[in-house]
């Protein structure tokens, strides 16, 4: 973090304290680490960088000044639905917001235009590509602006894993409007990043708050991908109902998938950019009203939701980055309740996915995207505490392990592999290293197929050998054996498996080998995510049916209303009256005047009927 420096005079004033708009607004007693800084450096009129983890509160780090100062502050933001999201909660708080972007028409932006030089509005949210036009630039520059601020900057950077163009150019601003102070803000910046925001933007010696990136609610669980579709099915059916996304590489895979789960009865639907805006809106909109429970989606997902009750995010295949797969899983739980982070692996999608990088004509750029994804690769092999690995490579060293991901809850277990490994490596032998992995565990298990026959590969020594262990037990054995480099993949023989020199030396018995034992079956145990409450369960149900009714009468999504946390509090305290009803975390005085009669007649029903 850095020390406060010199501030730039600004047009705006100090009219409101920070922490009374924190409460009357927000509903929050108190700030979290670092935002109270942050807010002091920009009503100081200093630039600033922020680094929070998704849900980690970067939000009201911009909208407290924007509500505290006088003038109007612009907020870039690269997707619309990511600013239709905030104007929508913003003004269920009884803050004059608006957006301007693509979805609207020529008379509403022009009613907006009108709200805007009349001083009626304290936020307007746009995409770079508008704020950059001259003749928007020129309408800024008759208003009274009190803060610009740049959320996603990752997004500056030619070395952030979300790198956008007309980001670059937002250094415009700054030139033209010189004594606003500006705020940058992202959840995933690694120093190079970090420092190439701030010279990208003009920032001038601005205060840099690099908040923790952990998000210690979420558990990380990797598990190796055996049948993936039986593994995902499988963990769904234990979720209760619970919010989800699922995250596959191709549009291909999403439509499957999201086919085979509906048809196990569950409520889920696809996402990607394959699809119309009209069936992209949809989804979207269903799934922050809670009326979809599942998305099953590619990239193209997931920076404009808000959503609060996420509890799981799940990857079918690897991520390209750390970055990208810390952003993705950090859709989780930003409720700040237990989340799961649950990634498929396959080592052989390393090979796989590293092809992808040979398009890239730029080699600077291949260069770093093939280093991201090499981080990516060794976190998904890794056998120590994942959390440590995260944070390590976001330079938040952390010396214990976290106890909430795999690794710490179910260490892993090693035994004397040699005699599986011997048996494996004979058969890859015997069948003249000619066949992939699926052939070779068919044939140590003694498959009687129609392929195996035909080669006569039923006459093997080899064939069953194995056959008192599972397929997942012998496709786990092989992956380690090419892991420990005792066995190659010939790509241009349709990944047929090879004898390494090093294998010789164990199939002579002249070492003991030590392998991992396989994980056959990841244990889920579900967990009550609200459980720290102590909360009336039945009184929950209808405070949540209640949010449902009201959220589906104002056309906002239940979380614009309430939070499951804010409720399970409720159902926990049980106020009967409005002082009480202020006491709960995130209800405001706008919240109380506007919900505040139906929730508190519900608790005192509850109440008398108990």
């Amino acid at each position: 973090m850095s020390a406060m420096n010199t501030p730039n005079p600004t047009a705006s004033t100090v009219v409101r304290s920070p922490a009374a708009i924190l409460k009357q607004v927000f509903g929050y007693s108190e700030f979290r680490d670092g935002q109270e800084t942050v807010i002091n450096a920009a009503l100081n009129g200093q630039d600033s960088l922020v680094l929070l983890p998704t849900g980690g509160g970067k939000s009201v780090c911009y909208q407290v000044p924007a509500l505290a100062l006088s003038g109007l502050t612009v907020v870039i933001s690269p997707l619309i639905s990511l600013m239709q999201d905030q104007v929508s909660q913003l003004q269920a708080l009884g803050v004059k917001a608006a957006y301007i972007n693509n979805s609207l028409n020529r008379d509403e932006q022009q009613q907006i235009y009108q709200q805007l030089h009349s001083g009626l509005l304290k936020l307007l949210y746009v995409a770079p590509e508008k704020v950059l036009q001259h003749e928007f630039k020129e309408r800024l520059s008759h208003l009274n602006i009190s803060l610009f601020a740049i959320d996603e900057a990752h997004c500056v950077s030619h070395w952030g894993h979300d790198f956008r163009p007309h980001y670059c150019r937002l250094s415009e601003l700054k030139q033209r409007f010189a004594d606003v102070p500006m705020m940058a803000l992202t959840a995933t910046a690694d120093k190079a990043t970090r420092f190439d925001i701030v010279q990208q933007l003009g920032l001038n010696a601005p205060y840099i708050h690099t908040g923790s990136f952990d998000r210690p609610n979420i558990r990380y669980t990797i598990e190796e991908k055996f049948k993936p579709l039986a593994q995902l099915l499988r963990y769904l059916k234990e979720q209760q109902n619970q919010s989800g996304i699922i995250y596959c590489t191709s549009r291909k895979r999403v439509d499957e998938i999201a086919e085979k789960i509906a048809d196990a009865g569950m409520n889920a639907a696809a996402y990607h950019a394959g699809m119309s805006n009209e069936q992209r809106q949809f989804v979207q909109t269903g799934f922050a009203r809670d009326d979809i429970q599942i998305v099953v989606a590619t990239v193209a997902f997931g920076m404009g939701i808000n959503k609060p009750n996420v509890r799981f995010v799940l990857h079918y295949d690897i991520p390209k980055s750390i970055e990208s797969y810390y952003q993705e899983t950090g859709r989780a739980g930003r409720d700040g309740l237990a989340a799961e982070a649950i990634m498929y692996f396959d080592p052989a999608d390393i090979g796989r996915v590293r092809r992808f990088f040979e398009d890239i004509e730029d080699e600077q750029r291949r260069r770093v995207e093939e280093q991201r994804f090499n981080a990516m690769a060794s976190f998904a092999e890794a056998q120590t505490c994942r959390r440590q690995i995260l944070l390590n490579y976001f330079s938040e060293y952390q010396r214990e392990p976290c106890g909430n991901c795999d690794i710490c809850l179910n260490p892993p277990k090693s035994f004397d592999g040699t005699l599986v490994a011997q048996q494996a490596l004979s058969c890859v032998y015997r069948a003249e290293q000619r066949f992939g992995l699926g052939y070779i565990v068919e044939l140590l298990r003694g498959a009687n197929t129609s392929r195996i026959r035909d080669n006569n590969h039923h006459q093997l020594s080899t064939y069953g050998i194995g056959k008192d262990h599972s397929s997942e037990f012998w496709l786990s054995i092989l992956r380690q054996l090419i892991h420990q480099g005792l066995l190659s993949q010939d790509i241009t023989q349709g990944s047929a498996l090879r004898l390494t020199e090093g294998a010789r030396a164990i199939l002579k018995g002249q070492y003991a080998l030590q392998m991992a034992e396989p994980r056959l079956q990841a244990k889920h145990v579900y967990q009550d995510k609200l459980a720290q409450f102590n909360y009336d369960k039945k009184l929950f149900a209808k405070l949540r049916a209640l949010r449902k009714e009201l959220a589906d009468a104002d056309d906002v999504p239940p979380y614009v209303v309430f939070n499951d946390k804010t409720l399970a509090e409720m159902a926990q305290l049980m106020p009967t009256n409005d002082s009480e009803f202020l006491k709960v975390s995130g209800v405001g005085f706008t919240k109380l005047n506007k919900y505040g009669s139906p929730f508190l007649h519900a608790i005192r029903d509850y109440l008398a009927q108990s």
